[in-house]
């Protein structure tokens, strides 16, 4: 198989830069500051969280943000995104790390010269791995240590970086907004809601095939493109010096398939630690530390060779992790500023004057643009479901269909939001532009905005509950 090598021209991306739009749209946000009333409702702790309390919302006063706070809240910015932002550089140095021991570059031969007359069964096989670890147990930030695997092994075979991206993020995403059994989105929502747990699965356990199907066939019939036609794919960190793809040896070294024993490993720790106790960001970060050490010796690597290599491997990332930081510099003017609660009550209230058979549509709506500001499933179920689970029996909406409006508003545009953390992180690993995968993304956004706004409408029709 031809070496694969960090690509060492930074691809030029047609249109504005994504940090001067980010930073634009820093500057908009101010500006608003000067015009949108600021405003705040009650909030109690439930559970260990804080919830709003309907009907309790009153104005402020305005706090707009000054010309030199404009440029501060980066680093505030940097400060709020900093367990996102190590998270991504530690694991890209591990992954580092991993690169420089050789395994993942003989583990991608053997397994491109193993798949070579079934490369399109590991599409449909894959994606519905990675739905089905997003409906149950919420897979989101975890994506990011399987691009840098999904991202070389799809090039090895013939397809880009734009397909093992997709097989991941896609994949993970469609089963998110399903949320079948999504404990982090659905559990939150349906509790504040009032609603019995995981309540309403069988409509969802429908939405999640509709969906996972409809993906597939998306990113299978690109890759097909792609495998008839090189030119039409696109590489990002993962292209070779002749251009083309010649498979080789297919065996691994005995050190070689002990490093991707112990990086199986460390995912089946991951897991569990997970799933078991509760563990997150920092946890994990600190897992894929420990063994990327333990790769590196295991590799026959020096102690300065390793450190050398996640240096390498974390300094690759910095770009994808800066966007991260200065994303969050718009979440945090708005929070200082008091504009989040003001947006709430006048949304609120425009959907009171929805005609009913939109009343659904419009709350899927607002979720779906809310999640630019709240990149954050649980944070978001809190903020908004205390305020859309009283107005739903208002307006005529089934509790379980807020609940509904809210999972596909949250989770369909984490695929598209520069703030959202490890979006932003998987591109930056597998060398794609966000604008270039904006582009490349917007018809199934389209798709799934459609497959939502039926699956409302029916919910409505057949009033989704229990209540």
């Amino acid at each position: 198989m031809s070496k694969f090598i960090a690509n060492k021209e930074i691809e030029q991306q047609k249109g504005i830069n994504v940090y001067v739009l980010i930073f634009c749209l820093i500057v908009i946000s101010s500006i608003l500051t000067y015009f949108i009333p600021a405003g705040s409702f009650q909030r109690e702790e439930v559970n260990g969280r804080q919830v709003i309390q309907p009907g309790t919302f009153s104005f402020t006063d305005m706090n707009p943000i000054g010309f030199l706070d404009i440029f501060s809240s980066v680093h505030s910015g940097m400060m709020q995104g900093a367990s996102i932002i190590f998270f991504v550089l530690i694991v890209g140095g591990t992954f580092g790390i991993l690169s420089a021991t050789g395994a993942l570059e003989s583990f991608i031969a053997m397994l491109s010269v193993k798949m070579a007359k079934r490369e399109m069964l590991i599409i449909p096989v894959l994606m519905l791995f990675f739905a089905c670890a997003g409906s149950l147990m919420g897979m989101s930030d975890e994506t990011i240590v399987y691009v840098g695997i999904l991202a070389p092994l799809a090039v090895a075979l013939g397809f880009d970086a734009i397909t093992g991206f997709a097989i991941v993020i896609l994949g993970a995403s469609v089963g998110f907004s399903a949320a079948v059994m999504n404990p982090f989105t659905v559990g939150i929502a349906q509790e504040i809601a009032g609603l019995p747990l995981f309540s309403g699965i069988a409509f969802r356990i429908v939405i999640f095939i509709v969906l996972y199907t409809v993906a597939t066939i998306y990113v299978y019939r690109y890759a097909r493109k792609v495998k008839n036609n090189p030119k039409l794919g696109f590489y990002g960190n993962f292209r070779n010096d002749e251009g083309d793809f010649v498979q080789g040896n297919s065996k691994m070294e005995i050190r070689h398939k002990l490093v991707m024993a112990t990086f199986l490993l460390n995912f089946i720790v991951l897991m569990y630690g997970v799933v078991k106790l509760g563990w997150y960001i920092t946890e994990i970060a600190g897992l894929f530390l420990l063994f990327g050490i333990l790769m590196g010796l295991i590799g026959k690597l020096s102690p300065s060779h390793i450190a050398n290599s996640f240096m390498k491997g974390a300094g690759d990332l910095v770009g994808g992790a800066l966007i991260i930081g200065l994303a969050q510099s718009i979440l945090v003017i708005f929070n200082n500023s008091g504009l989040i609660d003001t947006i709430l009550f006048y949304t609120s209230a425009l959907l009171d004057s929805v005609p009913p058979a939109l009343n659904a549509v419009g709350m899927f709506i607002f979720q779906l643009f809310l999640n630019f500001l709240v990149p954050s499933g649980s944070g978001q179920a809190a903020l908004t479901m205390p305020i859309m689970a009283p107005l739903s029996d208002m307006i005529g909406v089934t509790r379980q269909t807020a609940v509904l409006a809210y999972q596909f508003g949250d989770g369909m545009s984490n695929i598209i939001f520069p703030t959202v953390g490890f979006l932003m992180a998987g591109l930056s690993i597998a060398g794609i532009p966000w604008g270039k995968w904006i582009k490349w993304i917007f018809p199934f956004m389209l798709i799934q905005v459609t497959v939502a706004v039926i699956s409302l409408i029916i919910a409505q029709v057949i009033q989704y509950g229990p209540f």
